[in-house]
């Protein structure tokens, strides 16, 4: 299998067969453990229903569960064209590097229970859409038309047209979306449906939606407690992690091909600009996975911190970027060597990382300080921080997905 010689074909996703391994009789996710402990830490408070009630093992239906009334957690309210230059913190003798191109910013801030979305360049807030529940993931599409935004509180993904600034009805999907994702021709969201139970009887499904109609369109069947989703360049693909395998999804057919066993709770997941490396981490064991794409072979197996959670690739496929949540910072790592070449001190607890598309900034996202740090590649050093307002004030809404796409 080549990762990318199939040439997408947008179309009705179809069922598969679950060909994960079982997890070991009672024991949970670090993933869900640690997002359990972020809610419990700003009070947010999720509520998970019995695996049975969701009716996952059915295919998408609408008696996944009951829907109850977003809540949510979190007063700050901003305000558009409030400028984030104001509150720009540079690092000694540092300065905020240039973008070559004209760029927004869309930031999950999921204790504001909303997206901003930023000008790179200005540091202006364009807009921000509010009312989704635990924004945990964004994902735009490439013309920058259209928004969606996984309700990880609830069970939906919101669409969101960027002309109007309006959101749309909400698409159910399943319990508590992590992560969204859009095909390289926009035609397609990938939904990965985590649930409150990643063991034997949760979640194993991947809604895919029509960015057309913004409905769903069918089920993928993957591993249990699917979280992050990544597609190929060229859309031929999809990655999926899940509770103990990366899935792979031929995106034409809608069946997962290929099952990549990972035993080690894999959480981010990233793709090399050339589609044939799979950069993935593993929070349990402490390292970064290198994978063929083509091949499903683990080639490398990094050392990547206490706790590596979220992965960014830089545009020249030269440098990986992993957080470590444990030690509140990032390590950079060379991916022609393998080895990591800088570790750079950030926020507390960063668990979302995005580089620009020109690869002259690195953000990463501090849930608990609720800030961004702005990393310069060209020297791995920190540029200063991103914050909302004037004085001290902070992004106050635990950013944990950022995406970006030319304005």
């Amino acid at each position: 299998m080549s990762a990318d010689s199939v040439s997408p074909t947008p179309g009705r996703a179809v069922e598969t067969d679950d060909s994960a391994a079982s997890p070991v009789a009672g024991r949970r996710s670090r993933q869900r453990i640690v997002r359990l402990s972020w809610a419990a830490a700003i009070g947010v408070v999720v509520l998970a229903a019995p695996a049975a009630a969701f009716g996952i093992a059915g295919g998408f239906s609408a008696t996944h569960g009951t829907k109850v009334p977003n809540s949510p957690q979190s007063a700050v309210g901003y305000k558009v064209g409030q400028h984030l230059a104001v509150g720009f913190h540079p690092a000694a003798g540092q300065a905020l590097p240039a973008a070559t191109g004209d760029y927004d910013a869309y930031i999950a801030a999921a204790g504001g229970s909303e997206v901003l979305q930023v000008s790179v360049s200005t540091g202006t807030i364009l807009n921000a859409y509010t009312g989704a529940d635990t924004t945990e993931g964004v994902a735009v599409t490439p013309d920058n038309s259209q928004v969606f935004i996984a309700e990880t509180g609830q069970y939906d993904v919101i669409p969101v047209n960027v002309a109007t600034g309006k959101e749309g009805s909400p698409i159910y999907v399943g319990a508590y979306p992590q992560d969204v994702a859009v095909s390289p021709d926009g035609s397609t969201v990938y939904a990965t449906v985590t649930s409150g139970d990643t063991g034997p009887g949760g979640s194993n499904v991947v809604a895919v939606i029509s960015t057309s109609t913004d409905k769903v369109t069918g089920d993928i069947t993957v591993g249990s407690g699917p979280r992050q989703v990544v597609f190929s360049p060229n859309g031929s693909f999809a990655y999926v992690t899940t509770e103990r395998s990366i899935d792979v999804i031929d995106t034409a057919t809608g069946k997962v091909v290929n099952d990549i066993p990972d035993s080690a709770s894999p959480q981010g997941i990233a793709i090399s600009p050339d589609g044939k490396t799979l950069y993935v981490t593993n929070p349990d064991a402490g390292d970064l996975l290198v994978i063929n794409a083509a091949s499903g072979r683990v080639t490398d197996q990094i050392p990547a911190g206490a706790e590596p959670y979220a992965v960014a690739v830089t545009p020249d496929g030269g440098t990986v970027y992993v957080t470590d949540m444990n030690s509140n910072s990032v390590m950079a790592i060379n991916t022609a060597t393998g080895r990591s070449v800088a570790t750079i001190s950030v926020g507390s607890l960063p668990g979302s990382i995005a580089v620009t598309p020109d690869g002259s900034q690195v953000w990463v996202g501090n849930i608990l300080s609720g800030d961004i740090t702005v990393i310069n590649p060209a020297t791995n050093a920190v540029a200063g921080t991103l914050i909302s307002g004037t004085g001290t004030a902070n992004l106050d809404g635990q950013p944990l997905g950022i995406a970006f796409v030319e304005s």
